[in-house]
């Protein structure tokens, strides 16, 4: 199985970073997520078919209010998860982002199961490491940062426990 999800990696990221997948999927694939979302309780994402995949629950930096996206993320082989504020390749950086840097306490939901993490930035000496995990399990997304013209915003998940 995960041999046929690589071969079909390998054959869908090459039409995610075309011009017409850039203007429908900001405006389609969000919407479609949130529905799913919504039937399946959490537990199915469609990105989620290809590639490792969450919800991120923040506090919006301005409103105050609560806010969930739906994101790729790539595990950094120490239990922690690496996330990126490409925008489908836009000019600016995804409001998520902002959430993150103004409180990083927040919590994923990743197959169902809600848990807490802190957001780190990754700073510039661990970006070229950070891509090349990224771009091995999505080849090519490093394209949406050299395409949008802007220093795409990396994070690192950590998993913290609740305290009682």
């Amino acid at each position: 199985m995960a041999q046929t999800v690589d071969i079909v990696r390998r054959l869908v990221a090459p039409l995610t970073r075309t011009r017409w997948f850039r203007r429908l999927g900001p405006r389609v694939l969000p919407p479609v997520e949130r529905v799913l979302a919504r039937a399946t309780g959490d537990r199915v994402q469609i990105s989620a078919l290809l590639v490792p995949s969450l919800v991120l629950h923040t506090v919006g930096a301005q409103s105050g209010r609560p806010r969930d996206v739906p994101l790729m993320y790539t595990p950094d082989g120490s239990g922690r998860a690496i996330v990126a504020g490409t925008n489908f390749a836009g000019s600016r950086h995804p409001a998520w982002t902002a959430n993150l840097l103004a409180h990083p306490d927040a919590e994923i939901t990743v197959r169902g199961r809600r848990m807490p993490v802190h957001a780190t930035p990754i700073g510039d000496d661990e970006r070229d490491a950070a891509w090349a995990r990224i771009e091995a399990q999505w080849p090519g997304y490093r394209s949406y940062e050299r395409d949008s013209g802007r220093t795409v915003r990396l994070f690192r998940l950590q998993p913290v426990r609740r305290e009682r």
